[in-house]
Order: structure tokens, then sequence, then C-alpha cells
């Protein structure tokens, strides 16, 4: 969005500059112009002064237009009446001079005040400008030409442009950094209240939007984080809700399996119990996961090496009294994943007992951690005769389970972002990263 930003101001400013711009461009080139002609017409009526003060011999005349010529630009040339050019004539040679009305003089020497003059008059030769003007001398009217090429005439034109070209650049810059400047203030906090609104999506319930920069973002930081207050007191109300409920149902269920102990039929008491049991653990399991958030936070997180490594060890006695081998494959720690110790403890001790209640004495059984770039994989294999297809289901284990324990390493795996893979001698654990 800052890039954006950034490009619209950029953008606005170059057309308001370029707007402004091409206008002095065209002026400046034809103040330029004007200022060469204007300068061409000053030198050519200077010479014209001299010529018509008084009687010039033609050295006279053509030593003072070299003088004149000099130190600037153009060429000056000179036609008199009877065809006679001095000086540098432009292409094409000097206009024949005209009649001169009678108030400009007769050219008699006994006429008083300074020579007679005529206007300038202009007129493109060659693609430059060639300004003439006429004067009344003792010999008649002569014709005084200054010639000057196209690049005389923008002369001083290139300095101008490059004064106009920093300034627009310097005006460009000014709005880069005014718009960098705005751009931050106004995308950083959009930014970080969609990292919020990011978060808040992954689970962190704890994520805040800042309430600072403009009014329109502040309001909708302020929105977003009434709207997470409101999340977290719903997911909290319901928990709580689940909790109390299934506290409710501790007291008919030690009811029950008081009922069923005193059963005369032993058989019968035992399949009953044991159903009794599955249950009372599921609903253990459902009060802990209620009771969570308060434990651990909205977003679990673990070391699956240390985990792993623990419920290890927690079965490894049991394991040595049926001679069964258990080999451990384990990076160095840590290696975090996104679920609770507790839940991922459940999911191993889940997986291993599937390995002990089905697979003979003796079977060995393996367990190695991989580092992946999103999370860990984890691995718990046997020599056993194999999983059944569809024992991942609850319900449908054809080895006299009721598939619970391979549904909870599922779940387990979901929550942390991963999936569970079962094959016919190893089931697959894959957990995403926090």
């Amino acid at each position: 969005m800052r890039r954006r930003i950034l490009l619209l101001s950029v953008g606005m400013t170059t057309l308001v500059v370029l707007a402004f711009a091409v206008p002095l461009i065209i002026l400046l080139r034809s103040n330029t112009a004007s200022d060469a002609k204007e300068r061409a017409r000053y030198t050519a009526e200077t010479v014209a002064y001299y010529i018509g003060d008084q009687s010039r011999t033609a050295d006279d005349i053509t030593a003072y237009i070299d003088e004149v010529t000099k130190d600037q630009f153009g060429r000056v040339s000179v036609r008199f009446a009877d065809g006679t050019t001095l000086g540098d004539p432009p292409p094409g040679g000097v206009t024949a001079p005209k009649p001169m009305p009678s108030e400009y003089g007769d050219g008699d020497d006994d006429d008083k005040g300074p020579p007679k003059v005529g206007d300038a008059a202009y007129r493109d030769v060659s693609g430059g400008t060639a300004v003439e003007v006429e004067v009344g001398t003792k010999d008649g009217p002569a014709s005084i030409c200054m010639y000057l090429t196209a690049d005389e005439v923008y002369d001083g034109l290139g300095p101008r442009l490059l004064i106009l070209i920093g300034g627009s650049l310097l005006v460009l810059l000014l709005s880069i950094a005014g718009a960098e400047l705005v751009s931050r203030r106004l995308a950083r906090p959009l930014e970080q209240t969609a990292g919020t609104a990011e978060r808040l999506a992954a689970g962190d319930m704890d994520a805040r939007a800042p309430t600072t920069g403009p009014v329109e973002v502040a309001k909708v930081g302020a929105a977003l984080n009434g709207l997470a207050d409101r999340i977290d007191e719903v997911i909290a109300v319901e928990r709580e809700a689940v909790a109390d409920l299934s506290h409710r149902l501790r007291t008919p269920l030690t009811a029950l399996r008081l009922q069923v102990e005193a059963l005369p039929d032993r058989e019968s008491a035992e399949e009953l119990n044991t159903q009794v049991t599955s249950l009372e653990r599921t609903l253990t399991a459902v009060i802990s996961a209620a009771r969570r958030p308060q434990r651990e936070g909205r977003v679990p997180h673990a070391d699956a090496v240390e985990v792993t490594r623990a419920r290890a060890a927690f079965w490894e006695p049991l394991f040595e009294d049926q001679g069964r081998e258990l080999t451990l494959d384990l990076p160095a720690p840590p290696a975090m994943v996104r679920a609770s110790a507790e839940d991922l403890g459940a999911a191993l001790d889940a997986l291993v007992e599937n390995v002990v209640a089905h697979t003979p004495d003796g079977t060995p059984a393996r367990i190695s951690l991989t580092r992946l770039g999103t999370g860990v994989r984890i691995v718990v294999a046997d020599k056993g005769p194999g999983i059944p297809l569809g024992a991942g289901e609850r319900g449908r284990s054809d080895r006299g389970s009721t598939g619970l324990g391979l549904d909870i390493a599922r779940r387990c795996a979901e929550a942390a972002g991963g999936h569970l893979t079962i094959h016919k001698n190893q089931v697959v654990l894959t957990l995403a990263a926090p």
C-alpha cells in the first residue's frame, strides 16, 4: 500500500510539474529569441546611426562593423543605394534599401539633428533571422542587416532550461520525500493492523492492533481490537460452559461405575467397566481442552524433541518387560511445534500404545523425528503384522479397539497445522512450527 501511495503522489506531482514546465519552456524559448532579436536590432541601429551621422568611407564602415561584432554573435552587413555591400551579408544578400520618406531627410549636410533611422524589419533566412533597418545618408538610403543563425537566436536557452529542469527535479524529490513520510504514516498502522488480523486468524487472541496514525486507521484498529476482545470472551464462555458440563457428568459417571462394579456377572461387569473407563478418559480430555487457555495461552507450543524423549522414557519399562527394543532417532533440541506438550504427549502415547496393544511381545519399534522447513515429522514404526485399512477412523479398527488412539493423534496433528498419515507398519505425524 505504501508503494501505491508513493507512486500515486509522484505521478500526480509529475503531471503538475509537466503542466507548469511545458509552458515555461515555451515561454523561455520565446523570451530567448526575443532578447536575441532585440540585441540584433540594437546593433543594427548602432551601425545605422554611425553611417548616417556623417559621410563615412568604406574602410571606416568596415572597421566599425568589425569593432561592433568583435565581442558578440551574429554578422553585420551594409548595402547602399548603388548596390555596394560591406561586411558579411546573410545568405541571399541584404534587401535593397527603399527611398526614404521626406521626414527622414534628403542627405543635405546642413540638416540638423540625428540621422533618420527607419523601423526594424525581421525576416527568416536559412533557418536564422535577419534584422534590417534603413538609414538616410548623404548618398541616399542604406540598409543595415544583422543576421543571426538559429543557434545564435536561441543562444543562452540551455542554461535557462537547466535551471528549470533542476527546479523541477528538486520539486519531484521533495514530493517523493513528502510522499514517503505520508505513506509511512498511513501504511505502517495499516500494515500492523493487517498483521494483527493475521495473528488473530492464526489463533493468537492476545494480538492487538495499534490505535495510532490517521483517525480513520485508528478507528479500524480500535474496531479490530474490540472484535478480538469479543471473540476472546465468547471462546472463554464457551469453554467454561463445556468444562462445567463435563464436571456435571462426572457424578452420574461415578454412579454408573459403582453400579457396574456391583454386577454379579463379572465378565459383563469387566466389559462394561472398560467402556466406562474409556468414557471417563474422553471426559477428562474434554475438560482438559476446555481449561487449556488458562494454562498455555491461545497459541500453544512445545519442544517436540523433549516431549518425544519424555514419552519414550515413560514407555521404556513396559517395552523391557515385553522384550521389545525401542529405538529413538532424535535431532538435537529444540524442535518447536504448534501444539501443547500435553496434546503432543497424548498423541505419542496413543501411537505407542497401538504398538504395544496390537503387536506380539518382542516386536521392536522405532520413533524418529525429522525437522522440516515448516515444522517436524514424527514417525512411529514397528515390525508387527501391520495396521489394517480403516484403523484410523474412530470405531473402525479391526484389531479389537475403537480406533480412538489414532483419532486422538490425528486431531492433535490437525490442530497443530499438520496431518496424520497411516501406512502398513508406521504412522507419520506431521506438525507445523509455531
